[in-house]
């Protein structure tokens, strides 16, 4: 895996992992450009899993390996929003 590869089509996870002192908050504003260029059929939390696999053992501490160990959390433990079904009705 390396820049512009299937995992990472723009490079925006690699480039964050090159980023000296990035922050939390920069590497979540790059997670979530770097979620929305994948296509609609790949697999996120795959994809993630992937990238961890590449990254983490390097670099554990790294803002962008939190993020992305969050993302796949999240995606593995999806949340309903209510919607108009879920409301009162008189």
């Amino acid at each position: 895996m390396k820049k512009g590869d299937a995992q990472d089509p723009k490079g925006l996870i690699f480039e964050s992992y090159r980023i000296e002192g990035i922050t939390k908050p920069e590497c979540r504003t790059i997670f979530l450009d770097w979620a929305l260029s994948l296509p609609l059929e790949q697999n996120t939390s795959t994809t993630i899993g992937k990238l961890l696999a590449q990254y983490q053992p390097d670099q554990p501490d790294h803002p962008m390996t939190e993020v992305l160990n969050e993302g796949l959390h999240s995606m593995a433990a999806p949340r309903r929003r209510g919607g108009w079904r879920k409301r009162t009705r008189n």
